[in-house]
C-alpha cells in the first residue's frame, strides 16, 4: 500500500513540470498568435521582421519576448521608448496556455490533444480578427478547414484504418457543407428580416471550418450556441447603448465560442438532448 501510494505521489509529481511544459507550448503559440492576429489584416510578413515594439520599433529581446513573464517584467510598457504595450498580448498568450492545459488535461498525450491544439490556435485567431476588423481572411478559414478535414481522416485512420479514413474524411466533408449552407441560410433569412446584410461571406466559411473539424452534429450544436450567445450579448449591448440596432456586429467570437463549447461538452450535451425525448 506503501508503494502504491508512493507511486501515485511521485507521477503527482511528475505532472506538475508537464503542465508547465504545456502552458509554456501554449503560451508560445499564443505569441505567435498575436503576430498573426496584428499582421495578416494588414498584409504584413508574419516572419520578418522579428517580434518588436509596437511604437518604437525596436526589435525585442529574447527576455522581453517570453509569453506573459516577459509583458510583467516589463510592468507592461517598452525598456526603449517606455510607451505602454497593450495587456491584450500578455492575455491572449495566457488564454492559449491555458486552453492548451484543459487540452491536455481531457485528452492526455494523444493525436486528438494536437488536433484540437491546432483547432483553438484557428479560432482564437479568427476570433481576434472579427473583434479587430470585422473580417475573416480567407487563408485562415481556407487552411483551416482543410487541417480539419485531414485530423478526420487522421483519427479515422488510427480508429479503423482505411475504412475509418474515408469514413472521419466523408464526416468532415458533410460538416462543411452543411455549415456552409446553415450560416447561409441564416444570413438570407436575417437580410430579409432585418432589411441589410446580417451575414458576412466569412461567417460562413468558418462555419463551413467548424463542420470541418467537428462534424455535422457538433456543428450544429456550434452555431445553436453561437446564435444564443450572440442574442444575449447583442440584447445587452442594444439596452445598454453600445450597440445601435443598424450596427455590425462581429459573429466570428461566438462562433469560436460556440465551437470550443461543443468540443468540450458537446456529446454530454447531444446525450441529455436525446435522453429527452426517449422518457
Amino acid at each position: 500500500m506503501k508503494v502504491a501510494l508512493m507511486s501515485a505521489g511521485f507521477m503527482d509529481f511528475l505532472a506538475v513540470p508537464a503542465l508547465i511544459l504545456v502552458f509554456f507550448i501554449g503560451a508560445s503559440i499564443g505569441s505567435f498568435l498575436n503576430v498573426v492576429i496584428y499582421r495578416l489584416p494588414a498584409g504584413l510578413s508574419l516572419i520578418y521582421p522579428p517580434s518588436r515594439c509596437p511604437h518604437c520599433l525596436t526589435r525585442l529581446k529574447k527576455r522581453e519576448n517570453i509569453p506573459v513573464l516577459g509583458w510583467l517584467r516589463l510592468k507592461g510598457k517598452c525598456a526603449h521608448c517606455k510607451s505602454a504595450i497593450a495587456p491584450r498580448y500578455p492575455i491572449i498568450e495566457a488564454v492559449t496556455g491555458i486552453l492548451f492545459l484543459i487540452v491536455f488535461w481531457i485528452f492526455g498525450i494523444s493525436l486528438q490533444t494536437l488536433g484540437h491544439w491546432t483547432f483553438f490556435s484557428w479560432l482564437l485567431a479568427l476570433a481576434m480578427i472579427d473583434l479587430d476588423t470585422m473580417t475573416l481572411p480567407n487563408p485562415l478559414t481556407q487552411s483551416g478547414l482543410v487541417l480539419g478535414l485531414i485530423f478526420q481522416a487522421i483519427i479515422g485512420f488510427s480508429i479503423g484504418g482505411t475504412v475509418g479514413a474515408i469514413q472521419g474524411f466523408i464526416s468532415g466533408v458533410i460538416g462543411t457543407i452543411v455549415g456552409i449552407w446553415l450560416l447561409d441560410l441564416i444570413g438570407i433569412t436575417g437580410s430579409m428580416i432585418l432589411g441589410q446584410p446580417a451575414m458576412g461571406a466569412g461567417d460562413s466559411k468558418l462555419m463551413a471550418m467548424i463542420g470541418a473539424w467537428l462534424g455535422w452534429q457538433l456543428m450544429l450544436l456550434a452555431g445553436f450556441l453561437a446564435c444564443l450567445t450572440g442574442a444575449i450579448v447583442g440584447i445587452g449591448a442594444l439596452k445598454s447603448g453600445r450597440l445601435s440596432r443598424r450596427q455590425a456586429m462581429p459573429f466570428g467570437p461566438f462562433l469560436a465560442l460556440g465551437a470550443g463549447l461543443s468540443l468540450f461538452y458537446g456529446q454530454a450535451m447531444l446525450s441529455h438532448y436525446l435522453r429527452l425525448f426517449t422518457l
